[in-house]
Parts: C-alpha cells; sequence; structure tokens
C-alpha cells in the first residue's frame, strides 16, 4: 500500500515566537512525501539527494498518523512499519517553513497509503504533524501558523498556543523570495529577544486580523530583523514599491508580496546580492495526494 501526497512552502505574516500568535501564507514551492507501508513494524525515512539528512521528524509523522489512524483503516492487527521518502523544491533552514511542508505532506501520504485520506479532515491531519514537529523538536511554536497555511492554503493567522485557527483567507499575491547563503534553524532562534517585541506583534496581528496582511508583515519584518540580528537592507530596497515585505521565519529569506510588475523591479535589486531570487504566486490550494 504506497501513498503520495505534496505540501507547498510558505512565507511569514507574524512571527510566533513573540506572542504565540503567528501568520502565514502558503507559497509555490512544493515538498513531495511518499509512503510504502510494510509488515516489518520498523519506520525508515529517508531525504532524496541528502543521505546523510535528519529523518526524525518524517518518522515521527508516520508513526503518530499510524498510531491514530491504523485501526480506522482496519489494520489494527498488523504488524505496520513504512519506509517514506521526502524530495522538495523548498530549501532547509531557510524561514520558508520546510519542515511543516514535509510534516503536511508525509503525514496525508501515510494517510493516502492507509486509503482513508478523503475522510480526516485536513486540519486535523494538520495538527498530528504540527505535533510530530514538537516532539521532533525542530519548531519552538509548534509552528501551527506555518503548517496551517502549507495545509490549507492561503493565509491564516492562529494561536499556536492552542492550535487554534483563527481566521484564513484565500489570497493571489505574486511573491519574490531571496534567500542569502546560509541556514538559519528556527529552533536556534533567540526567543528572549522576540518576546520584546510582543508590541509590535500585537500591532502585527491587529493588522492581520483586519486583511491588512502586506503592512502587517512589513512591521513584522522591521520588528524581528531587530530582534534576530538580520539586516533591514533586503526589505528597504523592497519599498515602496511591494504591497509587503518580511523577514520569513527567523530567516534567513525575505519575502516581498504584491504585483508581478514591482516585484520584478526589486528582483533586479535583490539579484545584486549574493543567494538566490524567486519569482512565485502564492497559493489559495495547500497539501493534496497526487
Amino acid at each position: 500500500m504506497d501513498g503520495r501526497a505534496v505540501a507547498p512552502a510558505a512565507g511569514t505574516v507574524l512571527n510566533a515566537l513573540a506572542t504565540g500568535t503567528g501568520s502565514a501564507f502558503a507559497i509555490d514551492l512544493e515538498t513531495t512525501a511518499t509512503v510504502e507501508l510494510t509488515d516489518d513494524g520498523g519506520i525508515v525515512g529517508e531525504v532524496s539527494g541528502q543521505p546523510d539528512a535528519d529523518t526524525t521528524l518524517v518518522e515521527r509523522c508516520v508513526e503518530l498518523t499510524l498510531a491514530e489512524y491504523a485501526e480506522p483503516a482496519g489494520l489494527e492487527d498488523v504488524n505496520i512499519g513504512a519506509r517514506v521518502r521526502t524530495e522538495s523544491e523548498v530549501p532547509m533552514a531557510s524561514g520558508l517553513k520546510s519542515s511543516s511542508a514535509a510534516a503536511n505532506a508525509t503525514v496525508l501520504a501515510t494517510l493516502d497509503a492507509l486509503a482513508i485520506a478523503d475522510a480526516v479532515e485536513r486540519i486535523e491531519a494538520c495538527r498530528l504533524g504540527v505535533r510530530a514537529a514538537r516532539e521532533a523538536g525542530v519548531t519552538v511554536t509548534g509552528a501551527f501558523d506555518d503548517a496551517s497555511a502549507s495545509m490549507l492554503g492561503g493565509v491564516t493567522v492562529t494561536d499556536n498556543t492552542t492550535d487554534g485557527l483563527l481566521a484564513r483567507e484565500a489570497i493571489d499575491w505574486h511573491a519574490l523570495v531571496y534567500t542569502p547563503p546560509k541556514q538559519s534553524y528556527s529552533a536556534d532562534a533567540d526567543a528572549a529577544a522576540c518576546k520584546r517585541v510582543a508590541p509590535m506583534a500585537d500591532l502585527v496581528e491587529e493588522l492581520a486580523l483586519d486583511g491588512r496582511y502586506g503592512k502587517a508583515m512589513t512591521v513584522n519584518g522591521f520588528a524581528f530583523c531587530g530582534a534576530l540580528g538580520f539586516s533591514t537592507d533586503p526589505m528597504i530596497d523592497a519599498l515602496p514599491d511591494a504591497a509587503g515585505v518580511s523577514l520569513s521565519g527567523t530567516g534567513p529569506s525575505y519575502v516581498a508580496v504584491g504585483d508581478r510588475e514591482p516585484l520584478t523591479t526589486i528582483r533586479e535589486r535583490w539579484t545584486d546580492r549574493d543567494g538566490t531570487t524567486r519569482l512565485l504566486q502564492t497559493r489559495t490550494d495547500g497539501a493534496r495526494t497526487t
């Protein structure tokens, strides 16, 4: 029994490290997971092209999904195991929610292998992946904001302390992503420094819940660049042409959103910097089986 699913990456509107409330939006970079069920009880993970990659997260996603749903799938008496393989367009440790995309794709692929993917609500599948991420130690906040945007598509606002979905809206932006040539792991972020910008995070939350996502993410970007020690220069390069621009997650990527033509102008500025730029679409659909 095999399953396959894909999940998109995401950009940040509000970093949840300050207050526990976060907001993110899906972008058109995908992670694919394939799961093959076995009868040997073992769970083995693999990341395409990265033989030494840590597979704890995806293995935990499979383990939790099987524990929760093997019985509804009629496989409670089977010594069930799995082989899971992921491949991704999303650069790791870049602030573009690679872990959330991998978790969502893996949970859905496992449900697909169990032949019950259509019977499980997407938000519940998302929460299972968030639980796996916490238990695997790859996130500080649980990243329900990032995971919900990836799983559901559009932009979401969430309470990461309760895994509550506060708002979701379909959006139609172009998104320009600049990724410097370094990595930044969210689990290593200075959470204490982030909490000191909580008043700004409260303002960002207010703007986001009012649907003013561009202004929200720009305020977020300036606040969290300061808290996390990232340069605001790429943000200045993007203003005033972008509808919004922010450091994404805990960096190092920056994401600007708006219409294609002004983002093309910004891209000319960003390509003078070391690293890579990508001009993408936002995604109104989220993770899906294939």
